[in-house]
């Protein structure tokens, strides 16, 4: 590999790591954001939603528009998005101005994320699983260290620093794509001519309003109701509307030419619908513990933010660390075996959360998220090849895309636990009640876990 293809890859990957950091980073900032505005659990776990909502709706969105406009335009634009909103966030005088920063940060680094692997892929040609695989250790090493940068940040300056913390990247990342990516070829006079009428129906832009008008009306719905104490009228409207718009979404989503979501794939592949299902709920306690415990540690146990962050460190580099042995594994026995160990890990790992009290020690702290760390490792390979394996070759491309929004929902899904458990303040008996839902759920993974395996087992046979 060249020392151009070197500086190629550097440039996307400083582009691309900001969307994982920025996801993670606001984790250990959470507890700090409340004391700011003077919110309640509730109302700030706005900030988590807004950011997994805006990126399931512009990373695919900006991986077609990349068709019409070029993947470099595409890059360079989501540079300079992510420097205003980085630039701005800390400027936020309210904040509902913060959250538009941060939908606005969203959408500049998924328009990173949506065409820098395309970018790779395309202009890298010599050892191109190497660069790729490169690719994804900017994505998932961003992922693990943000709490802990993150938790240093604010704790030796404020909350305002992870989002000022990204102009350094953003800078380097732009000199060096202005001059590392290759220019655009010329679009082709079919995505030229192009009218704005058949852009909005090849992006679905009907189904992205439906979705987006459905999720967030019944989200201020469920959680009105869950702050103001008692079934009010107003919020039980917001939520019916919520729900009418999601009806409406799932059937215009069935008849729609190019559809945000393929619905009619999964009614067609089911297997691949459950390998999805179980994605979604393993996003759910990831991502519960991943949001919940940085605000119990500094909100019940009195925790500093940087040694949040250190603690939280071992939970992203569990992760980090488990995947490459999961792949060889995964290789050897199939994603059977992975994702049933990964499975009763999670178990263990949220049933040790409801022993947890205000007193038991930092090492009880540390198993929990070991036992997490390690599971979602396994899965992220395991589901995978469970995927690959459920989708037929034709398909490949639409179910990564639904896959991705598997993520996406189980985080969304997760917000909204806590937000719903919690209330207007974070405790140790709803961090227990948390313990115990995310054991369910674990433990329902494991049983679905178990049946897949052996309905493969009984096919093979």
């Amino acid at each position: 590999m060249n020392a151009r293809s070197r500086w190629l890859m550097i440039s996307v990957g400083l582009g691309i790591l900001l969307n994982p950091l920025n996801s993670s980073m606001i984790s250990v900032a959470i507890a700090r954001l409340q004391k700011v505005y003077q919110l309640d659990f509730t109302e700030v776990s706005w900030i988590i939603f807004s950011f997994y909502i805006a990126s399931a709706i512009a990373q695919p969105v900006m991986g077609k528009a990349s068709d019409l406009f070029g993947r470099r335009k595409i890059f360079l634009t989501g540079l300079v998005v992510a420097f205003v909103a980085s630039l701005l966030a800390p400027l936020s005088p309210t904040f509902g101005w913060l959250i538009v920063f941060r939908i606005v940060q969203s959408i500049g680094t998924s328009m990173m994320v949506a065409v820098g692997m395309a970018i790779v892929r395309i202009h890298i040609t010599e050892k191109q699983a190497t660069a790729l695989s490169v690719m994804s250790i900017f994505l998932s090493g961003a992922a693990a260290i943000g709490p802990f940068i993150g938790g240093v940040l604010i704790q030796w300056w404020d909350w305002s620093a992870i989002f000022l913390v990204n102009i350094p990247f953003v800078v380097t990342s732009f000199v060096l794509a202005w001059r590392m990516i290759p220019k655009d070829e010329p679009p082709t006079s079919v995505t030229s001519q192009m009218s704005f009428r058949k852009w909005c129906d090849l992006i679905d832009a009907t189904g992205i309003l439906l979705f987006i008008v459905g999720l967030v009306a019944l989200l201020v719905g469920l959680l009105s109701a869950k702050s103001s104490g008692h079934v009010s009228l107003g919020p039980v409207i917001i939520g019916l509307i919520g729900l009418f718009a999601l009806g409406a979404f799932v059937r215009h989503e069935l008849k729609a030419a190019s559809p945000f979501i393929p619905l009619r794939t999964f009614a067609k592949y089911p297997e691949m619908t459950w390998v999805n299902i179980e994605f979604m709920l393993v996003n759910v306690l990831y991502y519960s513990l991943f949001f919940g415990l940085p605000s119990y540690l500094q909100m019940v146990r009195h925790v500093s933010e940087s040694h949040t962050g250190i603690l939280m460190l071992s939970l992203g580099l569990c992760s980090l660390i488990v995947s490459p042995l999961a792949g060889r594994w995964i290789d050897k026995s199939g994603p059977g075996p992975a994702l049933l160990t990964s499975g009763i890990l999670m178990t263990l790992g949220a049933v040790w959360m409801v022993t947890m009290n205000p007193t038991s020690p930092v090492i009880s702290v540390c198993v929990s998220l070991a036992a997490f760390g390690v599971g979602n490792g396994l899965n992220n390979v395991g589901m995978q090849v469970a995927l690959f394996k459920s989708s037929p070759k034709e398909m490949i491309g639409v179910a990564s895309g639904v896959f991705m929004t598997s993520r996406y929902l189980g985080t969304i899904l997760s917000s909204l636990l806590l937000g719903i458990i919690m209330g207007g303040k974070f405790s140790a008996g709803g961090f227990r009640l948390l313990g115990v839902i995310l054991s369910v759920i674990a433990m329902s993974l494991v049983c679905m876990s178990w049946r897949h395996r052996n309905s493969r087992q009984l096919e093979e046979s």
